[in-house]
């Protein structure tokens, strides 16, 4: 784990996905597909404006999704404040893609949340590879 002096602890996990990067930017770039590969986090989705509500009934919380194919990005943050929020890139390796995620977290959140939420996201970039490599 790794602290950032201003915002707290930042987490990084990356996969490597046997996909163009197009087809990997394609299902962490939309919104809608979020419940597909991120279900704890985004159980439904809908558009807000220029933002995105995720989650049900009173559950809603709003998100801001900046997506940048030119630059195979994804960014998920709060409108609020966009110093927390999950940021994914990208890449082409060769023979595919690698995706990269970082979260950004609060200073002084438990380190036992911050193993659990990785934990989950290295769950979710399994089922992003699931859903890009299955034909």
């Amino acid at each position: 784990m790794h602290t950032n002096a201003v915002t707290g602890p930042v987490e990084t996990r990356s996969i490597s996905i046997a996909a163009p990067p197009e087809a990997v930017l394609a299902v962490v770039g939309d919104p809608y597909r979020l419940p597909d590969w991120a279900p704890g986090f985004a159980p439904a989705v809908e558009t807000h404006g220029d933002d995105w509500l995720i989650g049900t009934g009173d559950a809603q919380f709003a998100i801001t999704v900046r997506v940048s194919a030119e630059h195979g990005t994804v960014d998920l943050l709060r409108p609020d404040n966009a110093t927390f929020g999950a940021r994914m890139r990208v890449l082409h390796n060769h023979t595919g893609s690698e995706l990269v995620f970082t979260l950004v977290f609060p200073a002084g959140v438990d380190p036992e949340v911050i193993r659990a939420q990785m934990e989950t996201v290295e769950a979710e970039l399994e089922t992003v590879r699931a859903l890009v490599e299955t034909p």
